[in-house]
């Protein structure tokens, strides 16, 4: 159980740098948009509503099933915050996170606003 916890752990750690930066894959692959705006969706929600992650609770019970502790807190206030950046810098974190996505999705559409066909007169 403790592997599932940590493959689940790498999961979550893909996930949230996918709502962070999914954005500028979806320049290489448009098709990549939906989905990135669902999971970024996903990712204010858990920001501003406080909705529990399902990952969060599968890595806690997986690590309480192999005997560990478990998560003290939330995935996010156990793995990064106070270890990558300054706990009393979690808003600067959510807010670049936010530009990112902004600047991500600015830019598809001006990638996209210039390819597109030109009609003729």
């Amino acid at each position: 159980m403790a592997g599932l916890a940590d493959l689940l752990m790498a999961v979550h750690f893909a996930f949230l740098a996918y709502v962070a930066l999914g954005g500028f894959l979806a320049w290489w692959r448009p098709v990549l948009l939906l989905p990135h705006l669902a999971a970024a969706c996903w990712g204010a929600l858990t920001v501003t509503v406080g909705l529990v992650c399902p990952l969060t609770e599968w890595e806690d019970a997986a690590r309480r099933a192999a005997g560990q502790e478990g998560l003290p807190r939330g995935f996010i206030d156990t793995y990064l915050t106070g270890v990558v950046y300054p706990a009393d810098n979690l808003l600067a974190a959510q807010l670049l996170v936010a530009a990112l996505v902004a600047v991500s999705w600015a830019g598809l559409a001006a990638r996209l606003i210039r390819r597109r066909p030109v009609p003729r007169r």
